[in-house]
């Protein structure tokens, strides 16, 4: 398997800071609110896959970082780009 090119628009904590600000006046979201405030960070293609792998749902904070962290420890990225919070 061939490594993950660069991605040069990707920035460390771009999704901690998007779960930030979907929860910053919200106690769920769905994966609608989560792909739209996605596009409006305008984020890499690395965290667009991670947020793009979402199953179809609501999720609380704690339901929302579960599922993130779980795609980003399956795919092995944890070391680039960490667990959330």
């Amino acid at each position: 398997m061939a490594a993950q090119p660069y991605d040069p628009v990707f920035e460390e904590g771009d999704l901690q800071r998007l779960v930030d600000a979907l929860f910053k006046d919200a106690k769920r979201v769905d994966k609608r609110d989560v792909l739209s405030l996605a596009d409006a960070f305008d984020m890499g293609a690395l965290a667009r896959e991670i947020t793009e792998s979402l199953p179809a749902g609501t999720y609380t904070r704690t339901q929302l970082t579960t599922q993130l962290n779980s795609t980003i420890t399956a795919h092995g990225w944890t070391l680039k780009l960490g667990l959330l919070e």
